[in-house]
C-alpha cells in the first residue's frame, strides 16, 4: 500500500562490477507508481536551450574517492546532480516552502535567492517562507517569497526568514505541509537539521504524499561528512583573516605582546586551520582534535614564553572547542548544559587560556601585554563572499533540480568537485573533523613551528603499544617460519 515503508527505505544501494557501489537517493517513485511526469519545461527556456547536453543523464554518478591505486575497488559513488529530461511536477502545481534552521552562516540569503529563482525558471510562483526555523512551520508566520523581493538579499549577511534552534515536531510539521498543500520543502541547515528533514521525509513518505523533502547542508565549521566543504566555509576563513591580523598588529606594535583569537569550531578545527595556514602570521593554533597541555616541560606555557623571548610577540589562535577538558577538569562542576538543537555548551576557551598565560607570565615575572579577540558572531553575520555566493547558487540550483526530477530525502554536496544527491543519512551519520595524521595538519605544524603539544604520557603509551605490536608481530612470523 502506498505510504508503508521500511527501515532501509532512505538508502538505495545498486551494486556492480568491480566494487561499484552507488548509494542511490530516494524517488517519489519508490512508492507512488503511477506518479504522472512532463516534458522538463527547461527544454525552452532561452538560457538553457543553447547549452548542448544541458540535462544530466540518469546514469551519471560522481566517485566519493578519486585517489586510488590500480587494483582498488570503484568504491561509493553518489547520483550526480542536475536538471533531467522529465519532471515530477507540473510547475503551476507546485507549492514550494524554504526553512532555514541553526546558527546563521555567510550565505543563507544567496541560498534562499537561489532556490526561489531557479523555481521561477522552471515557471513555479507559489514559493512559502517559513520564518523562525522548525518551529515556523506550525507556530510563526510565513511570507510569500518572489524573484523580486529576494533579489538583494545575498547583498545582506543572516537570514530573511529568520532562524532558531530546536522546535522540531514531526508530525506538526508534516500536518503543516499537508494542510497548507506544499509538495515541495526545502530545508537549508547543519546536521541537526538534515536529521530532522530525513525525519520529515519518512513521515511524508508514510503518508503517501508527492511531497519532495530536499536539504542544504550548512555549516560555518565546515563538520558535515561527506562533502568536499559547506557553504559560508570560504567566507568565515576569509573574516577571519582580519582578527587575526588585528591580534598581530597588537601583539607587535608592544613588548612582549600576545595576540589571542577564538575561532569557530565546537567539534571542528577546520576554520583555525585553514585561517593560520593563510595568515602566516600566527605561532600557535589548537583545535579539539589535537590535545594538548599546559604545565611543565614541552607544555604549551613554556612554549608561548620560548616564542617571546625569541620573537618579542605571538599570535595564537584556538577553536572554541579546544581543551574543553582541561578546562572541565579545574571546574568543580564539569556538566555543562545543552542548546536547543543538542549540543554541548562551551566554555570560553579564549579567556581562559588568556588568563593561564598571563598568570604564568606573573609568575615568572616575566611582563607581557596581552590582548584577547572573539569575532566569532562578527564572522558568521556578514554576506558571503565571492566564492561562496557562487557555491551557494550552484548548491540550491541542484537542489530545485532534483526535487523537480522526483527526488525526495536528499541532500546536495560538493563531493569531488561535482554536485551530487546525497542520501540523509550518509551525512549525518558522523563528522568530519581535522585528522592530526594527516598532511594538512603537517603543513600547519610547519607554518607555525608549533610542537605537536602531545603529553610525554600519551607519547610513552602510544610508543609503548607500537613496541607491543611489534612484537606480537615477530612473534607471529617466528611462528609462520618456524624459526
Amino acid at each position: 500500500m502506498a505510504g508503508e515503508s521500511n527501515p532501509q527505505e532512505e538508502m538505495k544501494v545498486v551494486k556492480g562490477p568491480n566494487g561499484y557501489v552507488l548509494e542511490d537517493v530516494p524517488h517519489l517513485s519508490d512508492y507512488l507508481p503511477n506518479i504522472l511526469t512532463f516534458s522538463n519545461p527547461l527544454r525552452s527556456d532561452p538560457a538553457y536551450s543553447v547549452v548542448k547536453q544541458y540535462f544530466v543523464d540518469m546514469e551519471d554518478v560522481v566517485p566519493q574517492k578519486v585517489v586510488v591505486h590500480i587494483d582498488s575497488p570503484r568504491g561509493v559513488h553518489f547520483r550526480r546532480a542536475g536538471p533531467r529530461q522529465k519532471v515530477y511536477f507540473s510547475p503551476n502545481e507546485v507549492h514550494a516552502c524554504i526553512a532555514t534552521c541553526g546558527g546563521l552562516c555567510p550565505g543563507l540569503n544567496t541560498v534562499i535567492r537561489e532556490i526561489v529563482h531557479s523555481l521561477h525558471t522552471y515557471g513555479v510562483t507559489k514559493v512559502l517562507g517559513i520564518e523562525g526555523g522548525y518551529m515556523g512551520f506550525y507556530a510563526r508566520n510565513t511570507k510569500n517569497l518572489t524573484p523580486k523581493l529576494v533579489n538583494d538579499i545575498h547583498k545582506r549577511g543572516g537570514t530573511i526568514l529568520g532562524t532558531s534552534r530546536g522546535g522540531h515536531d514531526t508530525a506538526k510539521i508534516a500536518d503543516s505541509i499537508q494542510d497548507r498543500g506544499i509538495n515541495q520543502v526545502y530545508i537549508i541547515g547543519g546536521d541537526g537539521t538534515q536529521k530532522g528533514a530525513a525525519l520529515i521525509y519518512k513521515e511524508l513518505r508514510r503518508r503517501g504524499l508527492q511531497v519532495s523533502v530536499a536539504g542544504i547542508p550548512k555549516t560555518i565549521d565546515n563538520d558535515i561528512s561527506v562533502i568536499d566543504k559547506s557553504f559560508g566555509f570560504d567566507t568565515a576563513v576569509e573574516e577571519a583573516q582580519r582578527a587575526i591580523n588585528a591580534a598581530h598588529v597588537e601583539a607587535e606594535s608592544a613588548e612582549n605582546g600576545v595576540g589571542v583569537v577564538k575561532l569557530m569550531g565546537r567539534y571542528s578545527g577546520f576554520i583555525a586551520m585553514y585561517a593560520t595556514l593563510a595568515s602566516r602570521d600566527v605561532d600557535c593554533c589548537l583545535i579539539p582534535e589535537s590535545p594538548f597541555y599546559l604545565e611543565g616541560k614541552g607544555g604549551l606555557l613554556e612554549f608561548v614564553v620560548k616564542r617571546l623571548k625569541e620573537n618579542g610577540h605571538m599570535v595564537l589562535v584556538a577553536a572554541e572547542g579546544a581543551g574543553q577538558d582541561l578546562i572541565a577538569a579545574e571546574t568543580s562542576n564539569s556538566k555543562t548544559g545543552q542548546d536547543a538543537s543538542g549540543n554541548r555548551l562551551l566554555r570560553d576557551v579564549g579567556l581562559w587560556i588568556s588568563q593561564k598565560i598571563k598568570d604564568h607570565a606573573k609568575k615568572l615575572n616575566f611582563p607581557i601585554t596581552l590582548k584577547y579577540i572573539d569575532p566569532t558572531y562578527m564572522i558568521r553575520a556578514i554576506p558571503s563572499n565571492a566564492s561562496d555566493n557562487v557555491y551557494c547558487s550552484l548548491l540550491a540550483q541542484s537542489a530545485v533540480h532534483g526535487a523537480m526530477a522526483g527526488y525526495t530525502g536528499f541532500t546536495c554536496g560538493l563531493v569531488n568537485g561535482h554536485q551530487t544527491y546525497i542520501p540523509f543519512n550518509r551525512i549525518t551519520e558522523q563528522q568530519n573533523q581535522v585528522v592530526i595524521t594527516d598532511r594538512m595538519w603537517a603543513r600547519l605544524l610547519s607554518s607555525t613551528n608549533q610542537p605537536s603539544f602531545l603529553h610525554p604520557d600519551v607519547v610513552d603509551e602510544a610508543q609503548s603499544k607500537q613496541s607491543e605490536l611489534f612484537d606480537e608481530k615477530s612473534r607471529t612470523e617466528h611462528v609462520k617460519t618456524g624459526k
